[in-house]
């Protein structure tokens, strides 16, 4: 049986608002410390979706030991958390919110989780709003409070452009020294052309894979990799399938036909000479630079590992998330467990092998 390491879980920190807010500043300890993702997703989470948590109350988010009776049930040897409201923390626009925000957090996060067991591990939020307090920040999470990784939001007002840009070029350098890695993950979908949606399954379904590819974009063809090769990214919650379509359309656009230049004047960074540009893209992947979240029930997850190979995928149980239960993630392990589309080395890389190299955990 391989080991099965959960490279994306949750907390749902939105229900404990009130316990974070303490960790805020006197005179700020509001309970919704972040705000909204969009225009429709907390509508539709908060009135029509009905979460049946592990052994739990409906009325209660899972604590550490709900957490730990899952992955216990599952056969998990351990689980990166990840928030839940805070995966809007890029749509903060206020810098001194954002510091104090994501200070307060991480140390809750520390205190009422990860302290607690060695089995949950935690991603810290970094002020990305401020790349001097977010190298700050990166620091603290990881050599005071043990963290695995600091998450980086794939949109939001607190974006500078995009994260190939130069502002975020310290917070780069700063987990190459620490040896640690920062991950992408989706959670905001508005300003992605999908604003005007009143249905809300095509916007969670288009939002997270856009969101991501973009920042993978931006990170690829803006040098990040060449410029920290020691660099680890994470790209979560967008399923595998997006990854030979992205290689597609960079091959597409990486020719002769269409001229490469970057408009501020300098070097194109990107495929050496000879290279084509999916080539580029899975040359970071085979050294360790780029890593790749999916889906246990992804229907493509195969066709994936085929053209990038088997490297760069997580397995992520998305629990309670997507996931509301043990019985039921373990019947996906189970199914991924006997597809006859990977090999048995394909399948105890994606399940626990690449996130151990992804979070540098033994």
């Amino acid at each position: 049986m391989p080991t099965i390491n959960d490279a994306d879980g949750h907390i749902n920190d939105y229900f404990f608002g009130d316990e974070i807010a303490k960790y805020m500043p006197e005179g700020n300890q509001f309970s919704q410390m972040f705000p909204v993702f969009d225009h429709l997703h907390f509508r539709y989470l908060m009135k029509n979706r009905v979460p049946k948590y592990v052994g739990g109350s409906m009325k209660t988010a899972p604590g550490p030991a709900e957490w730990l009776e899952f992955i216990e049930a599952t056969g998990i040897a351990w689980s990166v958390l990840y928030p839940s409201a805070g995966l809007g923390v890029g749509r903060i626009v206020s810098v001194e919110w954002a510091i104090a925000a994501c200070r307060a957090y991480n140390n809750w996060l520390h205190d009422r989780f990860t302290s607690t067991t060695p089995r949950l591990k935690g991603v810290g939020l970094i002020p990305i709003q401020d790349e001097e307090a977010a190298v700050a920040e990166l620091h603290r999470c990881i050599r005071e409070l043990g963290m695995v990784g600091a998450m980086l939001p794939s949109n939001g007002e607190g974006i500078k452009g995009h994260l190939g840009a130069k502002a975020y070029w310290p917070i780069y350098e700063e987990a190459e020294k620490l040896g640690c890695c920062l991950t992408v993950h989706g959670g905001a979908h508005h300003h992605l052309g999908l604003d005007g949606f009143s249905v809300y399954y095509p916007v969670h379904a288009l939002g997270h894979p856009f969101g991501i590819m973009v920042q993978a974009a931006a990170m690829l063809s803006h040098g990040i990799f060449e410029r920290f090769p020691r660099l680890r990214v994470a790209f979560l919650e967008g399923g595998a399938t997006w990854v030979p379509f992205f290689m597609d359309r960079l091959d597409r656009s990486y020719n002769e036909g269409h001229l490469q230049i970057d408009l501020a004047g300098d070097p194109v960074p990107g495929p050496r000479p000879g290279e084509k540009a999916s080539e580029h893209f899975k040359r970071h992947v085979r050294e360790g630079r780029i890593f790749v979240g999916f889906d246990c029930d992804d229907a493509g997850l195969a066709f994936a590992v085929q053209q990038a190979g088997a490297e760069p995928f997580l397995f992520a149980s998305d629990f309670p998330h997507e996931v509301f239960d043990a019985a039921s993630c373990r019947h996906e392990i189970d199914e991924l467990l006997q597809r006859d589309d990977l090999t048995q080395d394909q399948k105890e890389a994606v399940l626990g092998g690449n996130a151990a190299r992804l979070y540098g955990i033994d």
